[in-house]
């Protein structure tokens, strides 16, 4: 993983996520979390989770998850299956890497409420534009 000086270094990078308040964090090597409190911000027309916040939230948590390695990422595709709509509370992107090769890697996120609610699935590809 990531010491958490390069990491907080990353995180404070990424200025849309920041702009978005999107927080992220390392769970383990090839894990992450992606978190966002749904609010006025980012709501759609009708008063719902705009699918483009659930798209950050995805990707932001995939691209950690990645970086776990100690790579950097940029995001090739990204694909969200949306399920329900989110109104209130915190929203998590739970993101694990389940393929890791030379230069991409497929990642599996899972976007869920506070209880538990599930909001959305993706699948994103990311490619490595560093060696470690």
């Amino acid at each position: 993983m990531l010491d958490k000086e390069s990491f907080e270094a990353t995180v404070r990078a990424n200025a849309f996520a920041n702009y978005n308040g999107i927080s992220v964090r390392q769970l383990e090597l090839g894990k992450a979390e992606a978190q966002l409190t749904v609010g006025a911000n980012n709501y759609n027309p009708h008063g719902k989770l705009h699918g483009g916040a659930y798209y950050t939230l995805a990707d932001c948590a995939g691209g950690t998850a990645c970086r776990t390695d100690g790579r950097k990422y940029v995001t090739l595709d990204g694909t969200i299956h949306f399920i329900r709509a989110a109104d209130k509370g915190i929203v998590t992107a739970s993101a694990e890497v389940i393929h890791r090769g030379r230069t991409t890697s497929l990642v599996q996120i899972e976007i869920t409420g506070e209880d538990g609610t599930l909001y959305a699935t993706g699948d994103f590809t990311f490619f490595c534009i560093s060696g470690s």
